[in-house]
């Protein structure tokens, strides 16, 4: 993607200059007829020669590299038209390359720079009459004429820079959005994939595991059958961990976009029930509609929690309390099985499975506490606001 934004920088580069070119050339040929029309109608300056065409030509042509170098571009631009007025050559359409280059000083952020030459041409060109062939001074309405296009050039300059820099934000706030939209969309892949296929994955290695501790006379096809089984599920969670870290991307955020609901939480503590372990469901507080979002969260955190108990508790039971408050859901798993140091150590957001169920909570605007009980055990604890989500 880098690479890909590199290289469209570089076109646009590419075709910025040819387009500063062919403005550049066609400034030149425009500045050229028209200082030969202007000298015919100004008998009292110096004839169009063929210093005026250099001069003309050098004026427009570095408008060429305007962009690449403004400042540069607008001295030169500025000593260009000192030495063609100096030399008496005609008013005329010179004074187009010096308000280009002004005004694109400005639009390139040279403010400063735009405005200094503003003052010193304002010194310099209006008094040059004056100080070189004894012509009367310019007027004070000549002189406030000066300063209001200087103005206006300057004004224009400064509206087309803050307008450019509020499209560029647009673009980028656009861009930032996309990527947003895409994170948060592969984010919810990998939950998915982790809490979905990885929950009957666990189940699946559990169960092929108990059934081969507690029926040691199976026939020795159908024992190899159940450890070919245990190790696929073994394997197939190792691959689906690798691609989680991958989607992940070194644990993003959570989108605000879980599933189901606890409509199918008698589900959940059946399949826990076919792993061999007892799951008791407790409700407190009165049951009502929740926002999608929040009964989403819940089931997916429970769904999760209950995973952990049967990989890492041992033969244990499992009690899921519900508590509806008056302004959030609280969803309390607590177990009374082992909790050794890798369950432990998911607490503090090592695991995977944690580490998702808090993303849940917090993408809810909401918390959660998992770690050992002090009886024994292992406890998952999460509060979600009833206004998470709309």
């Amino acid at each position: 993607m880098a690479m890909a934004a590199w290289e469209d920088a570089g076109v646009a580069a590419r075709r910025a200059r040819r387009v500063d070119a062919a403005v550049a050339l066609g400034l030149a040929v425009f500045m050229v007829v028209g200082t030969y029309f202007a000298s015919h109608g100004q008998p009292g300056r110096r004839g169009f020669d063929a210093l005026t065409v250099v001069l003309v030509v050098a004026a427009a042509g570095a408008l060429a590299f305007r962009r690449r170098w403004p400042v540069a571009v607008l001295l030169f631009v500025l000593g260009v038209a000192l030495i063609y007025f100096a030399l008496d050559y005609p008013n005329g359409p010179i004074w187009i390359a010096l308000i280009v280059a002004s005004f694109t000083a400005v639009v390139e952020g040279h403010l400063l720079a735009a405005a200094v030459v503003a003052a010193l041409g304002f010194a310099i060109f209006p008094w040059l009459d004056y100080a070189l062939r004894d012509m009367p001074a310019p007027s004070i309405a000549n002189l406030v004429a000066v300063a209001a296009w200087l103005l206006v050039i300057l004004g224009a300059g400064l509206i087309a820079r803050t307008r450019r820099e509020r499209m560029a934000e647009a673009a980028r706030m656009r861009e930032e959005e996309r990527l947003r939209r895409t994170s948060e969309e592969r984010l919810r892949i990998a939950r998915e994939l982790h809490d979905a296929l990885g929950h009957h994955l666990s189940l699946i290695n559990v169960q092929s595991g108990v059934a081969l501790h507690l029926s040691e006379e199976l026939p020795e096809q159908a024992r190899a059958s159940l450890t070919a089984i245990k190790d696929a599920s073994k394997d197939g969670l190792r691959e689906l961990r690798s691609v989680l870290e991958i989607l992940r991307e070194g644990g993003e955020a959570a989108p605000r976009a879980p599933a189901l609901t606890l409509d199918r939480l008698d589900d959940l503590a059946a399949q826990a029930a076919t792993a061999g372990l007892m799951v008791r469901t407790e409700t407190e507080g009165r049951a009502r509609p929740l926002p999608f979002g929040v009964e989403a969260a819940a089931f997916r955190i429970i769904q999760e929690a209950l995973t952990n108990v049967t990989r890492h508790a041992g033969q244990a039971t499992a009690t899921v309390r519900v508590s509806y408050g008056p302004r959030d859901l609280t969803v309390e798993i607590d177990d009374d099985g082992r909790a050794p140091p890798t369950h432990a150590t998911n607490a503090t957001g090592g695991g995977r499975g944690i580490l998702g169920m808090r993303e849940r909570a917090t993408a809810l605007g909401g918390a959660l506490e998992a770690g050992p009980r002090p009886d024994g055990g292992f406890r998952v604890k999460a509060t979600l606001p009833m206004d998470g989500v709309a």
